[in-house]
């Protein structure tokens, strides 16, 4: 048998602050969570989705990794090696923007540094950064191998990038080509699709005339929201079955503002239902406009510099920013008496950077691409095939609608921070792929451009883990068992990873065919209203705020018990509030067990144990399997129900007090029994919250057991309590009713929590209650009837299999008159409600005219006044004979 370790007590009461620190600084000094390549146990591994190292954690991160420390928590007890591999992204532009901003304090730029001395200062702020999210990954509990933390920017991760690279070039993969990229003037670079944001704008849709201003002589009808690109205008595009404009299809009209001719063209791409049924087309400048231009072979002159200034139109807008420019060529247009109507206002959705706020220009520009066709039917066929599953999966269809059309990457930015392309130019034309064990041809010159973030991360899986080198971890622990991560990225992040690790699994051996087994999505975290979290909206939540003032466990708790597949979740401090009362009644629940002895060891035989024993036993058993299976699904949601309405409802406010009946009779033997239940009960309940409540089941699992760490203890395991006592679980729920409805009619009767009083009941060897007949009076307040007992009220209580009557004698316990009379001036007061509102909703003139949602009002108040009339004239129906 083992007790509790008198020399580890519990302290007053639970304060998360003084020991969450120490007991994580415990772990890892003791070894928990490093990973053994060695052990011949089941392996289990999860990547961290890299944060990026110039930010701090917000509360989509802590959700992400609130999830992923419960799988490998559980895993690890479980019997598992577990690896959870930590590391941070470079990202590129956010860490270039940020360490451009400080620059700018000090009155210089990038350009004033040189290249060479910028990314020394980026170094040197990704220093003095880099270790805030990992202090913030401490104070959340994240049981992560610091051992193995990793950067996209190490040797060996940039060694890898730069393999796969040449390997991709090699394999012609990669190429070099103009296309239509989003482009950020303030950052003057391209930029990935996730870093774009669209927002509804008030605009101005300009309808202009190309050709003669001549009604009778040839010309064309067209409008636009962004009037300075029809400087880069190359064609007008009709629908070609659209006979206003059939006898114009191959002809020519000249531009405002150069010598150039225009032609019409026809495309099925135009609605002839729409606008004037006319287009122009910019291809340097409009993704669609870019599309009909590479079917037409048109010309694709680019009139914006990377500033988004105009240039090199021969114009006199010229040097103009792209706004200026707009307001003067509508000016220039209408000198010439070509608007044809009068510019009106129109919203429309226009992209804008993320990182810099500003809109983001459509620009042709000459960049590196990944080839992505091979590579995203790799990833498809891998879902298609069971090799990867995903959770939930109503994800599946988007997933696939993602990588069954997915159209070529650009990989290449305009930046300096970041895995410069290893890619040299020769002085005659010549082009040369650099591996990572190769030297440069002398004279030749490296590409300027760095590889987009996106490309490094997709990496993370394996790069991690030593290759391309083969290496004991990737032996032991790749493929992944689990992605953790949100819907949100599954195409930017996730696809890039299947891509490459499909790309690359065939060099890794047999059953390396994919970067992760499983791939659980998650959903936002929202504000209590719903909310997406944002800066603008003010409603954004420091996770490291509620640490400090609940608790790192309530607020594990409080994402854990929302997490399902798929779904997003709604947080509030209520809910907050919530999950710290949740660790303090456990905290409460367990002192109380220790103090009246609580033990492990052998239980005794079934046979000799209380039916309440048993209930509580069988409950467990169900509860631990209903855990088990929330968890193996991914549904936290459910096992954290399961585990917090067990532990609340069931063990703390039923089981605990029956246990103090058991150890009320003075007999050693049944308080020997109560106490091995009690302990068993409390030492698995806290080994199955652990994995979302670390810490303060740390705290009470290790006084409980007098054992070291429950970090390391075995995960529960045994029958599902299918097979468990149906009467005992029949009589527990009887009684529980019983009870509840004694504690009711006390209520009414507003007799005092402690006040006993007499009371005579009839049916309890019908309920099969009998035996139970200590608990009841106990738990209600009840003492048995005298010879001089007369009732003053009557309960009758419908159980399972028949009635019980319980007839109470509340005679010198309740000021009966005075009680009458409170009860009747509120029945009054209730009568007068219901009378109000029932002749309001029976005044069909009233109806007629009243908004819906105030007859919805006015039903609700008459529900709860019929309730309240029914309530109170029942409560002095009970006082009748008083």
């Amino acid at each position: 048998m083992t007790t509790s370790d008198p020399t580890r007590e519990l302290p007053k009461s639970w304060d998360p602050a003084e020991h969450e620190d120490r007991l994580y600084q415990g772990w890892v000094d003791a070894g928990y969570f490093t990973a053994d390549t060695t052990s011949d146990r089941p392996a289990f591994s999860i990547v961290i989705p890299p944060p990026n190292v110039n930010g701090s954690l917000h509360m989509g991160h802590a959700y992400e990794h609130v999830l992923m420390d419960a799988l490998a928590r559980r895993r690890r007890m479980q019997g598992y090696e577990v690896l959870w591999l930590p590391g941070m992204d470079h990202a590129a532009i956010a860490m270039q923007t940020m360490v451009e901003r400080k620059l700018a304090g000090e009155g210089l730029t990038r350009d004033d540094l040189g290249r060479e001395a910028f990314i020394e200062r980026v170094w040197t702020e990704k220093a003095e950064i880099g270790d805030n999210i990992g202090t913030q990954m401490r104070r959340l509990g994240d049981s992560v191998d610091w051992s193995r933390e990793r950067f996209t920017m190490d040797d060996g991760l940039s060694r890898a990038v730069q393999t796969v690279f040449k390997q991709m070039f090699d394999d012609e993969l990669i190429y070099r080509a103009e296309r239509l990229v989003n482009w950020s003037p303030v950052l003057k670079t391209a930029i990935s699709d996730i870093e774009v944001s669209y927002a509804d704008v008030e605009g101005e849709l300009v309808s202009f005339r190309y050709g003669s201003l001549d009604d009778g002589q040839p010309h064309i009808v067209v409008a636009t929201t962004r009037l300075e690109t029809m400087l880069g205008d190359t064609a007008i595009a009709v629908h070609p079955d659209d006979e206003r404009y059939a006898h114009l299809i191959g002809t020519e009209l000249e531009h405002p503002f150069s010598d150039r001719m225009i032609p019409v063209i026809a495309d099925d791409y135009v609605d002839p239902e729409f606008g004037s049924g006319a287009v122009k087309i910019t291809p340097a400048h409009d993704p669609n406009d870019f599309a009909i231009g590479q079917r037409h072979d048109l010309p694709m002159p680019t009139i914006m510099d990377d500033e988004a200034r105009i240039a090199d139109t021969g114009t006199p807008f010229d040097g103009m920013d792209r706004f200026e420019a707009r307001v003067k060529v509508r000016e220039a247009l209408a000198e010439q008496g070509r608007i044809v109507k009068e510019v009106r206002p129109y919203l429309h959705s226009v992209g804008h950077s993320e990182r810099t706020g500003e809109p983001i220009e459509p620009r042709l520009s000459m960049q590196w691409w990944v080839k992505v066709d091979s590579l995203a039917k790799a990833a498809g066929d891998a879902v298609r095939n069971g090799d990867t599953v995903i959770h939930p999966p109503s994800m599946e269809p988007r997933w696939f609608g993602w990588v069954d059309s997915m159209y070529d990457w650009c990989i290449s930015r305009q930046l300096w921070w970041g895995h410069r392309i290893p890619i040299w130019y020769g002085p005659d034309g010549e082009v040369v792929c650099v591996g990572p064990d190769d030297q440069a041809p002398e004279g030749y010159v490296q590409e300027t451009d760095v590889l987009d973030t996106w490309f490094s991360s997709g990496l993370w899986p394996f790069s991690t883990m030593g290759w391309p080198d083969k290496t004991a971890d990737l032996e032991k622990f790749y493929p992944t068992s689990v992605l953790v991560t949100g819907y949100d990225i599954l195409f930017f992040w996730v696809a890039r990873m299947m891509m490459f690790g499909t790309y690359v699994g065939p060099q890794l051996g047999e059953g390396a065919e994919v970067p992760f087994h499983n791939l659980f999505l998650h959903g936002l975290v929202r504000d209590e209203h719903g909310r997406k979290m944002s800066k603008s909206k003010g409603n954004g939540i420091d996770p490291l705020d509620w640490v400090e003032r609940f608790g790192a466990d309530a607020l594990r708790f409080t994402l854990a018990r929302g997490a399902n597949p798929g779904s997003d979740i709604s947080v509030g401090e209520d809910h907050a509030q919530s999950s710290r009362n949740f660790a303090t009644k456990l905290f409460n629940a367990t002192k109380f067990a220790m103090m009246n002895g609580a033990t492990l060891g052998d239980l005794p035989e079934r046979s000799t144990l209380t039916e309440a024993d048993r209930w509580i036993l069988d409950r467990l058993a169900t509860v631990r399997a209903d855990a088990d299976a929330g968890f193996e699904s991914y549904e936290f949601s459910k096992a954290c129900e399961a585990l917090y309405h067990f532990a609340w409802d069931e063990v703390c406010d039923w089981y605990l007090e029956l246990a103090k009946v058991q150890y009320a009779e003075n007999d050693a033997e049944r308080s020997r029994s109560t106490s091995l239940v009690l302990g068993t009960v409390l030492d698995s309940l806290l080994r199955l919250l652990h994995p979302v409540m670390p810490f303060v089941t740390e705290a009470l699992w290790t006084a409980l057991t007098g054992k070291t760490s429950v970090v390391v203890a075995e995960w529960p395991h045994g029958a599902d309590g299918a097979a468990g006592d149906a009467a005992a679980a029949r009589h527990i729920d009887d009684l529980q009713r019983l009870i509840t409805e004694v504690r009711r009619f006390r209520s009414d009767q507003g007799l005092k929590p402690g006040q006993r009083v007499a009371a005579e009941i009839d049916g309890l060897d019908v309920a099969g209650l009998a035996p139970s007949r200590a608990y009841l009076d106990s738990l209600a307040r009840l003492e048995r009837a005298g010879d001089d007992f007369s009732a003053t009220a009557t309960i009758d209580v419908r159980l399972s299999a028949t009635t019980v009557t319980v007839r109470i004698d509340t005679s010198g316990t309740v000021d009966v008159a005075a009680e009458r009379k409170r009860l009747t001036k509120d029945l009054a007061a209730a009568e007068k409600e219901l009378a109000g509102t029932t002749a309001k909703l029976g005044n069909e003139q009233f109806l007629s005219k009243a908004p819906d949602h105030v007859v919805a009002k006015i039903r609700d108040r008459q529900q709860v006044a019929t309730e309240e009339v029914e309530r109170l004239g029942a409560a002095l129906d009970a006082l009748s004979g008083s």
